[in-house]
């Protein structure tokens, strides 16, 4: 595998339904430079049809042995992320992995060991980050490590905007299961949210979560949660997320010594304090600092999901940095990981996570579910889990 610069990075998206479409369309609508899109590979027939002019695939190992592209995307249901791409990466394609990297931290483990023994040094192994190019939590970050916030004190991120119906989960019987999906709205709907905690704060140290499983819908695993992660800086943080609220918020407040930022649909608002609060308590006579507020306005940087992928298909020409590679996604799913341990377990979770305990617990779940064909079967609680 060399860098490709004399013609486009040919790209195969495996699983071209409802994200996967969308990459399959932009390479082949020309808008991501310097990549086309050469095939897509999808056990769906119907899926496949709406694509035209290209080579398809049922099988995801003929394609990679196929010879006819440099480079995979994998948008399949979760459990498939990990063996296509240790597939593709021992043969030596670049790979692109949507969200979540994988199910549980064992296999993102294995993706990633596969990947330091990758045939060629110049693969890629990226994932589709794509919040960390909108300008705003590009921004927050700056504000963070250049110190203008201080000391960071508290976090509390409210991500209540994913509303689900119940028909979506009735779409694929794989979702809502957790043989099929191996969890819900940490799994699905926030692993870009999880993935902005480590990259804005940092991994915690311990979490005690909180999840009711099949609260809003009919489904075996989490639809609500709320979590509690501590920092070995000081910094705690308050994590809350559901696909059963509507209109719902997404809501992001970030609070330091110096300064409080507050964002969320529609403001990204620092308040800083004219003297830090640390030092105000131990000089005041009484009162609070006083505050000075101000809006902060960023350039739109245009789609987030072109950005990520444009970035991904610079890194294959040796034209960029990955600045989202895969071994940033493991965190993500460790974080999701943890809160559902913690809930079943009725217990703090400190981290780094034992993997070798949380699949086999996640095994235990799918045992217990009796798997996809009894889906809809509700939960066991948590205590019953753990005795």
């Amino acid at each position: 595998m060399h860098f490709v610069t004399n013609r486009p990075v040919r790209i195969a998206v495996i699983g071209v339904g409802n994200a996967g479409g969308a990459h399959a369309r932009d390479l082949s609508a020309g808008s991501v430079e310097g990549a086309e899109l050469a095939a897509v590979c999808d056990v769906n027939p119907r899926a496949l049809s709406a694509f035209t002019g290209i080579a398809k695939f049922v099988e995801s190992e003929a394609l990679i042995r196929s010879g006819l592209v440099d480079a995979v995307l994998i948008a399949t249901p979760h459990y498939q992320h990990a063996p296509i791409a240790i597939d593709a990466i021992c043969a030596g394609l670049h790979v692109i992995s949507e969200k979540p990297l994988a199910v549980h931290k064992a296999d993102a483990q294995r993706m990633l060991e596969a990947y330091e023994r990758r045939p060629f040094a110049s693969q890629i192994f990226g994932e589709l980050f794509g919040l960390r190019f909108d300008a705003r939590y590009a921004g927050l970050r700056s504000l963070i490590q250049t110190g203008e916030l201080g000391e960071l004190r508290r976090v509390q991120w409210t991500l209540t905007t994913p509303f689900r119906p119940e028909a979506y989960y009735r779409r694929s019987r794989w979702r809502g299961t957790w043989s099929g999906e191996g969890g819900g709205v940490l799994l699905n709907q926030c692993p870009h949210a999880l993935d902005l905690w480590q990259w804005l704060f940092g991994m915690p140290e311990r979490v005690r979560a909180f999840c009711r499983f099949g609260r809003f819908h009919e489904i075996e695993v989490e639809d609500d949660v709320t979590a509690h992660l501590e920092h070995s800086t000081g910094m705690s943080g308050v994590f809350v997320a559901t696909t059963g609220e509507a209109p719902g918020i997404d809501r992001l407040e970030v609070v330091g010594d110096s300064a409080t930022v507050v964002l969320d649909q529609e403001r990204f608002e620092l308040f800083r304090n004219n003297v830090a609060a640390s030092e105000y308590s131990r000089t005041a006579l009484g009162g609070r600092p006083s505050v000075t507020r101000r809006e902060i306005v960023v350039e739109n940087r245009g789609s987030s999901r072109l950005a990520v992928l444009d970035n991904c298909v610079r890194a294959m020409r040796g034209e960029a940095e990955l600045e989202v590679p895969a071994a940033d996604g493991i965190s993500s799913v460790e974080l999701a990981n943890a809160m559902i341990y913690s809930t079943l377990r009725e217990e703090t979770v400190s981290l780094p996570l034992d993997a070798a305990a949380y699949d086999a617990l996640l095994k235990e779940l799918i045992l217990e579910s009796g798997g996809a064909a009894a889906h809809r079967r509700p939960v066991l609680t948590p205590r019953s889990k753990t005795r």
